[in-house]
């Protein structure tokens, strides 16, 4: 079983759904947190902040929860070295995000240069890759499947 048919099997026992690629939900999850945490870094209206952040605690706590349950665990289940550390790794970006979050929370001054700098923080740890970094990742993907031999069946 494919890492991709793990993760669907999942999302749909959780979810009884089926239908949307679950890349594509991720992807759309973490654009849309992606934009809140812009618009929290660019403002300085103190009341305006305190609002996004209730926003975007409210979209990015289900979504870190649920994507370890499904997409992290999926992996793990691999059984693999390699693939139990980038579900562990998973994991453990996700606590950071969620403890930046509850730190940023109790913030008392959202106009504050505390608050300034635990919302760049999060949105750091959200964002994590730029897209410079998304293409080498692509280039090094594209080598490494140029190097794996595949051999004829018998």
């Amino acid at each position: 079983m494919s890492v991709m048919d793990a993760i669907k099997r999942k999302v749909s026992n959780i979810t009884g759904e089926t239908g949307d690629d679950i890349l594509e939900t991720l992807k759309r999850e973490h654009d849309e947190v992606a934009e809140m945490l812009a618009r929290l870094a660019e403002s300085g209206s103190g009341p305006e902040r305190k609002a996004l952040l209730g926003e975007i605690r409210s979209a990015l706590v289900p979504h870190l929860r649920a994507e370890q349950k499904v997409v992290y665990d999926a992996i793990i289940a691999l059984k693999g070295k390699e693939q139990k550390e980038h579900g562990e790794e998973g994991y453990l970006e996700h606590e950071m995000a969620e403890r930046s979050l509850n730190a940023l929370l109790k913030v008392g001054n959202a106009s504050s240069p505390e608050f300034s700098a635990g919302a760049k923080v999060l949105k750091e740890l959200v964002e994590r890759f730029s897209e410079r970094d998304r293409a080498e990742m692509n280039r090094k993907f594209a080598a490494a499947k140029k190097r794996v031999r595949v051999s004829p069946r018998s």
